[in-house]
């Protein structure tokens, strides 16, 4: 079995050995070949993409002496970039600065042009025609300069080389279960993360995605420049990192991206959707990873109707409030239902997932996942970690016991709390720098003994936030910094891989501030290096740790929790770091261990694997394709052996067809009465019917069978076979108690919703919205109020369940499935008393239509699993996923009266 790992960027990426005799010219400067290259950038500016600067960044000399650059103080000098030794390191955090990402590769500049104005996306001839002006005049010189320049790459040598960009979680969690012996067969998929016009046509191209799908394990998706760009640059960062991390894109610049940025969107999706389809054999997995994919799934299925697909999300899922803000929400979550399994980081992730589901698709949603018309996708919370072995590894590089001698000399006698981050509004660097100058403000004692080191990569488009870091480092270093003591570092650039885990080793503490983020794996990291491995570095540093993290709900409130917006409460966090006794931070400090410990890469990466094997083979069970029909001849022969028997059937849509919502009229009223009444002739034969109508409705239409069990509402009131009173099951106080709360918000729903209505019945309420003058308005009115309902009434116990046309409310403790196991047990018991049996229940048969029969047929299969009965049939109706053993297609309501009939007039034994 082949695992395709699925992600929008390869392990791997491509460097062009340019001649350096080569000359060609860039505007009014002539340029040496062996500097056109391409910086490498941090996941969030891959390549050259988004560049427009045709005179790249020289590569630094190799006799410059980078290190010592680590302990400059001028918070505002820019400095060259420094050259990790082992270019193979990866962070473990998904989506943080790249390690070497100051790294220089030769390749291409991308063709990609800055996409138009929202004004040009209108369809009228003027809009084409300056569209095709656009073409002619003003990127010809572009692509003239083009033809130029990918004549230099056509026939340059290369080579294939680790790329910098891209999930270095999910390349380290990869990599540990291939060094673990639980991933035997691997194919990456994913782009370049290069630009890839100037390969078009060549053999080049074709020798490229040949090599790294012979020695690399890769299939490489090849998009044009402009569509990349578009959908990574564009679509990605602009619109949905923003919305994933609660940050709506008010800009009007956003926004009209959002409709044309969308188009490149989907066709990169749809590239490697192809990509994967094309190379797909029966019994491999495909995982796709994270939101540049988001449409892969579904657009998979289309194609692989039986393919094994599992995603999982690494950042963080909005609430639903936040989601419904993006113009395609219902695009993007039909795409990620297409697979069997998705994964998030953290249980708030998931459930905001589910809610989505229900408010703007109005399906079903679980505490397991979604069930939809055809089939149940599975929905599970699993927090991705590090690769202790190889972090261990890597600590023991000489360089880093002599950046940590040295960061010991430099720093002896003070404090030190760390942080590396991106600079971006989501990762909270300002809020962190406020926090720790309110901090020194407030206790002087500390001043001249703590330092903190902000370590963060910038980013050209955020000048402005740059600037107001700048304006507070400045700030705090002048008030109280002196020719011995400077009380903030901060760099504008990263650090090398050994500086990193050196300072991870001789911190106190470390704080992160994110205002939202999926996980944060550096807290891991630095828990680990604080294990005491190097002598006298056993710290048992404190971790701040901000709420708003994934990473904060798997500690488990032993590191110091903080809110990012609340200065008062960091900056007491920081003094309780710092003054904490040594009993307490070692007690924080191993159950924090424990829990990096357990939440591994490698256990991440098998736990969910195996848990998508599982959920596809019970998926698959329940497939109509698998279930097979039903049997009459076999049943009839099981029916004749058997001592005695108990039916259980539905009557909406089984023994009945619907009809009004108030009124479902019974299909052959006589012939149906007379049936039962048949086969409750033979005293063996016990049945019983179930409906989620109300008792009063059931005695009127079945008063003319004596002896019939009836079930209403669902398993809340049951009428035992040969009784004629109903026995209520729920505590009736307890029923009006969350109805007055359900029906306050069914009307606030209903009258803004013109044409819908409220029915009420003993046990459940359901808003029927079927014949509302706007059907599509009413739908997203209906999927509100089930989420409304939901969130607000379930400590009460209820579900607001999405039907046909309308929104059930009914107790989750009570259903089909245990008025089925009351009549079960006190049948085992001889009850009603007035019938003796001589033998238990050897044959059992169930048949239902809807997914409210789900419950009872996974009841009664566990009986035929335990061997409780003899012979148990479960009998779904229709085309549709299922846990029933068998279907029946044909002749629906009046084939399970024919089955009945047939039973019936069966003779004994």
């Amino acid at each position: 079995m082949t695992v395709f790992v699925v992600s929008l960027f390869l392990p791997h990426t491509i460097n062009f050995q340019l001649p350096t005799s080569t000359r060609y010219s860039y505007g009014s400067r002539p340029v040496a070949a062996k500097h056109i290259t391409t910086r490498i950038e941090t996941e969030a500016k891959p390549s050259l993409f988004a560049q427009r600067d045709i005179t790249p960044p020289r590569t630094p000399n190799a006799d410059i002496d980078h290190d010592d650059e680590f302990f400059a103080h001028a918070e505002n000098t820019e400095l060259h970039p420094h050259f990790p030794k082992n270019a193979n390191i990866a962070p473990s955090d998904p989506h943080a600065p790249a390690w070497g990402s100051g790294r220089l590769f030769n390749q291409p500049q991308s063709r990609a042009s800055s996409l138009p104005p929202a004004d040009i996306l209108k369809h009228s001839k003027l809009s084409e025609k300056a569209i095709q002006l656009g073409r002619a005049g003003v990127r010809q010189p572009q692509l003239a300069r083009s033809d130029s320049h990918d004549r230099v790459f056509a026939h340059a040598d290369w080579t294939v080389v680790s790329a910098d960009q891209g999930n270095g979680g999910l390349r380290n969690a990869v990599e540990a279960a291939v060094r673990c012996g639980k991933l035997h067969d691997k194919i990456w998929v994913g782009t370049l993360g290069m630009p890839t016009d100037a390969l078009e046509d060549t053999q080049q191209k074709q020798d490229i995605e040949d090599r790294l799908a012979t020695e690399y394990d890769s299939l490489t998706v090849f998009c044009k420049d402009s569509d990349f760009d578009g959908h990574y640059t564009h679509y990605c960062k602009q619109i949905l990192w923003p919305v994933f991390h609660y940050q709506i894109p008010d800009n009007p610049k956003s926004k009209a991206y959002e409709d044309h940025s969308w188009v490149f969107y989907v066709k990169v999706n749809q590239a490697f959707a192809n990509k994967i389809v094309k190379n797909w054999k029966r019994g491999d997995s495909i995982w796709i990873h994270d939101y540049h994919l988001l449409l892969v799934p579904q657009m998979v299925r289309k194609k692989l109707p039986d393919a094994k697909i599992g995603f999982f999300l690494h950042v963080a899922f909005p609430s639903s409030e936040v989601f419904r803000c993006l113009a395609v929400r219902k695009e993007l979550l039909e795409g990620m239902l297409g697979a069997n399994l998705i994964g998030f980081q953290i249980h708030e992730y998931a459930r905001h997932f589910l809610q989505t589901c229900s408010r703007l698709l109005c399906v079903e949603a679980t505490n397991d996942g979604v069930q939809l018309e055809d089939r149940f996708v599975d929905v599970i919370n699993l927090a991705i970690g590090i690769d202790p072995i190889a972090l261990d590894m890597n600590r023991a590089d000489p360089d880093v016991a002599s950046w940590m001698q040295t960061m010991e000399e430099r720093y002896r006698g003070k404090k030190l709390i760390v942080a590396r981050d991106k600079l971006d509004h989501v990762r909270g660097v300002r809020q962190k720098l406020l926090a720790y100058e309110l901090f020194l403000n407030k206790n002087p004692q500390w001043r001249d003994h703590v330092v903190m080191i902000q370590v963060a990569t910038s980013t050209t488009e955020l000048s402005e936030l740059d600037a107001t870091v700048s304006d507070i480092v400045t700030r705090v270093n002048s008030s109280w910094a002196n020719l011995a003591y400077q009380p903030l570092v901060y760099l504008k650039q990263d650090i090398s891989y050994a500086q990193y885990l050196a300072l991870l080793t001789v911190a106190d503490a470390l704080m992160i501030a994110s205002q939202r983020e999926g996980m944060n794996l550096t807290s891991h990291e630095f828990l680990f290096c604080q294990d005491g491995k190097f002598k006298g570095h056993n710290k048992y540093g404190s971790l701040i740790l901000s709420e708003f993290t994934g990473s904060a709900s798997v500690f488990g409130g032993a590191e110091l929790s903080v809110n990012p917006w609340d200065y008062r409460q960091c900056a007491e966090a920081i003094q309780k770091a710092l003054e904490m006794g040594d009993d307490e931070r070692k007690e924080r400090w191993t159950k924090l261990y424990a829990a990096v410990m357990h939440h591994t890469a490698e256990h991440w990466f098998s736990a969910f694997l195996q848990r998508l094997d599982k959920v596809y083979e019970e998926q698959h069970k329940r497939d109509t394709t698998s279930v097979p029909r039903l049997s009459l001849n076999i049943l009839g022969n099981l029916y004749q052996k058997s001592e005695r028997r108990l039916f259980i059937v539905d009557y909406e849509g089984t023994l009945a067809s619907w009809g009004s919502p108030t009124n479902i009229i019974l299909t052959s009223p006589q012939r149906t009465i007379d049936v039962l009444n048949d086969i409750l002739i033979d005293e063996r034969n016990i049945v019983y019917v179930m409906s989620s109508r109300q008792p009063e409705e059931l005695d009127r239409l079945f008063k003319r069978v004596p002896n019939l069990g009836l079930i209403a509402e669902n398993g809340c009131f049951l009428k035992e076979f040969g009784q004629s009173t109903w026995k209520e099951m729920p505590d009736p106080e307890k029923m009006q108690a969350w109805k007055d709360s359900v029906e306050g918000i069914m009307t606030y729903y209903q009258e803004r919703t013109p044409g819908s209505w409220i029915e009420t019945r003993h046990c459940s309420i359901i808003f029927h919205y079927k014949n509302a003058e706007d059907f599509e308005t009413a739908s997203r009115q209906a999927g509100d109020c089930a989420s409304h309902i939901n969130d607000a009434c379930e400590k009460q116990r209820v579900r607001a369940i999405p039907i046909d046309g309308a929104v059930a409310v009914e107790p989750i403790d009570w259903s089909k499935a245990t008025a089925a196991k009351k009549i079960f047990e006190g049948l085992k018991k001889g009850i009603p008393p007035n019938v003796e049996y001589t033998s238990p229940i050897d044959f059992l048969m169930v048949i239902g239509d809807g997914r409210d029969d789900e419950v009872i047929f996974r009841w009664a299969n566990d009986l035929d699993k335990e061997g409780t009965v003899a012979n148990v049939t479960t009998v779904s109706l229709g085309s549709r996923n299922t846990e029933a053993g068998y279907t029946l297609t044909q002749g629906v309501t009046a084939g399970v009266l024919t089955v009945l009939q047939k039973l019936a007039m069966l003779p004994p034994k």
